[in-house]
């Protein structure tokens, strides 16, 4: 038996007024997933422990079976090990954003999606203007980057820069949450204003502003943690190998704790231009070697972020025709049972921006499955599905359980 999860990140909305009251799922052209819905089981899923924010690592974690309470120790740690950075004892790590600041506002959480060598080149700048025997930063892809800190205090406030756009960014800078992280807070927004002041006038920015993008003037941390403890899914469940295909570090990081391959393909962006293709035949090529795939579309997302309501629509058809398509035809080809899975970690509506705590619509497939009464696939079809709804590890006891 062989299993493969595909993850459309932040698909799943809200209705839409301009759409008539549907979400983009159910206007989007899918006849792959609406197939496999049909031919599938079908459920909801809620991937958010009370106490917890609808963060992605948080979603992702709770899909693959993590109990969040005991391993989650921030979304800066999961990327370091995406990044092959060590986090040491004694040390904190936080994802670092490349922010823009415009006026008082935090305009966008991604320096208008700056590209890769420009966000690199400003992020060795600022390790050599700012990094000292407490702070180091360490480049990541586009705007996500890593700020490590030495006998730092996890117990602060920070707000996660894509929940907040065009939002006053002052009132936004990190809270101490216990006296003892009084001057961990402190110095990190010293750090923040330090660096936009050496990041105004850097050519990159300045060739940025004149070309009508975004600067990235500002780093915005976020996600603070220590290093965790985390069982490998080959631990948990009745498998011997596994790969993560993703352009996210935060996501390639989970799959490196969780004792998975990572495996990269070239024009995965995580943007809607991502390569499709590469992703798709790069998922039937590990299932070939491996029980286990974990294959991450991080588009939608983005453009839920964004508000962009017709990118959201073509993000999610270009999901069902170019990887959904190649995955369904070719595992149906198989001798051996490849066990589907589709689903989004969490919703980012549009007219939010933002990532909210609702349960996210599921389905699963395989040759000889007894099918549901469900005949599309969308949050509101999902509701009649029969499994109901499922919370958190729940999903993927029963995925694993197919044999």
């Amino acid at each position: 038996m062989k299993y493969i999860i595909i993850l459309g990140d932040g698909m799943a909305d809200l209705p839409i007024e301009s759409l008539g009251n549907k979400t983009p799922m159910q206007v989007a052209h899918t006849p792959y997933l609406d197939l496999l819905a049909l031919k599938g089981q079908n459920g909801l899923l809620d991937t958010i422990p009370e106490g917890f924010s609808p963060g992605s690592e948080i979603a992702n974690l709770s899909v693959l079976g993590y109990d969040i309470p005991t391993v989650y120790e921030g979304r800066g740690v999961l990327e370091a090990a995406s990044m092959g950075v060590d986090i040491l004892p004694g040390e904190m790590a936080m994802r670092c954003n490349l922010v823009c600041i415009e006026g008082d506002l935090l305009k966008n959480h991604s320096a208008g999606h700056i590209s890769t060598p420009e966000a690199t080149e400003l992020i060795h700048f600022l390790n050599d203007r700012l990094g000292n025997d407490t702070f180091s930063f360490h480049p990541g892809v586009s705007y996500r980057h890593l700020l490590k800190m030495k006998n730092g205090n996890k117990n602060i406030y920070c707000t996660p820069p894509h929940d907040v756009p065009e939002k006053p960014f002052v009132p936004l800078l990190i809270k101490p949450l216990v006296e003892e992280s009084l001057s961990t807070a402190k110095a990190l927004n010293e750090l923040i204003l330090s660096s936009q002041e050496i990041l105004r006038d850097h050519p990159i920015n300045k060739k940025r502003i004149s070309a009508g993008k975004d600067p990235a003037n500002s780093i915005w941390p976020w996600s603070p943690g220590y290093r965790p403890q985390m069982n490998r899914l080959a631990q948990m469940y009745p498998i011997n190998s596994g790969a993560v295909i993703s352009a996210v570090d935060l996501i390639r990081g989970i799959g490196v704790y969780a004792g998975l391959d990572i495996i990269n393909v070239e024009g995965a962006t995580g943007l809607y231009d991502t390569n499709y293709e590469g992703k798709a035949q790069a998922a039937l090529n590990a299932l070939k070697t491996r029980d286990f795939v974990y294959l991450h579309i991080e588009a939608s997302d983005e453009a839920g972020h964004e508000g962009d309501i017709p990118l959201k629509i073509k993000t999610i058809e270009y999901l069902d025709q170019r990887i959904m398509k190649t995955i369904y035809e070719e595992t149906e080809k198989m001798e051996e049972t490849v066990v589907i899975a589709v689903l989004p970690d969490h919703p980012t509506p549009c007219e939010v921006r933002t990532h909210t705590r609702d349960a996210v619509p599921f389905l699963l497939y395989h040759k000889g499955i007894i099918p549901d009464s469900v005949t599309t696939y969308d949050e509101t079809a999902a509701k009649n599905g029969c499994f109901g709804l499922l919370h958190g590890k729940e999903f993927i006891d029963k995925f694993f359980s197919i044999q």
